[in-house]
């Protein structure tokens, strides 16, 4: 299918999208319950800066930290991972393989249309955040929201292009489960989703600003919350948009090299 024809196809998938979402909001919402614990982290860590600050948060600095967590959370999270193991073990990933559009573009669209959903949820906290904190952290003018969105669709591509690439090594390993398991692991401790990075050790934080972790998560938060201005955004924005680059890269070869392993074995 030509690359004009994808584009006129993207309106209805993401339709199709959103009306799967819709049947099954009670999963989807056990999805975003998973999300959580940045306000579990919002209450250890203004419950720490009581009596002093952390680093330059105190404890304002950090309701509006961990509430710009859980916000970013839902507009970039993916989870296609766990869809793509059990429909590659079961099978069942041939139905997608018979359809015109690369079957990228069908989780993508899947990915997307959930978000309207995950907005229900992300926009009253987003209110409660600006109510609490003020606006005065917020991005200040119409190029800084513009990065700030540049930011969020890199760290949405970060999240789903990641996800693709370990779903796809279900058609190399028994199951790419475990794999998922581990990137959360590393996601939660190297982006930000725990704690701010910036309080992390200098050398250690050395190498996580060459992780894509902080990229997916931790750089939208910290210029929603005026961590940066402008100039200083651009040299983070243009790793970010390296690593999306580099993993769109990585989940086309794992998987055309994924579907000749599957067709070799009667897929």
């Amino acid at each position: 299918m030509t690359l004009p024809a994808a584009a006129r196809a993207v309106p209805t998938l993401l339709r199709v999208g959103f009306a799967e979402a819709v049947a099954y909001r009670a999963e989807l919402f056990v999805w975003i319950l998973t999300s959580t614990m940045p306000l579990i982290m919002l209450a250890l860590w203004t419950a720490v800066a009581r009596d002093a600050p952390v680093g330059r948060y105190d404890q304002r600095g950090f309701v509006a930290y961990f509430l710009a967590v859980f916000v970013v959370r839902q507009l970039t999270g993916s989870w296609i991972a766990w869809e793509m193991n059990y429909e590659i073990r079961q099978g069942t990933i041939a139905s997608r393989l018979l359809r015109p559009l690369p079957p990228i573009l069908h989780y993508a669209s899947e990915t997307l249309a959930a978000i309207p959903l995950r907005l229900v949820v992300a926009l009253p906290v987003a209110g409660c955040a600006l109510w609490v904190t003020g606006a005065e952290q917020l991005p200040r003018g119409p190029v800084a929201w513009a990065v700030w969105l540049a930011a969020i669709a890199g760290g949405w591509l970060i999240a789903f292009l990641l996800s693709f690439c370990i779903g796809s090594l279900a058609f190399y390993l028994e199951s790419s489960a475990k794999v998922m398991d581990l990137s959360l692991v590393l996601l939660f401790v190297f982006s930000g989703y725990l704690f701010p990075v910036e309080l992390l050790p200098a050398g250690l934080r050395a190498v996580v600003d060459w992780l894509p972790f902080r990229y997916q998560l931790g750089l939208p938060v910290e210029l929603l919350v005026s961590a940066y201005d402008v100039r200083d955004a651009l040299r983070p924005l243009a790793i970010q948009w390296g690593w999306v680059v580099a993993l769109l890269a990585a989940a086309a070869a794992l998987w055309r090299g994924g579907l000749s392993r599957y067709a070799a074995f009667g897929g």
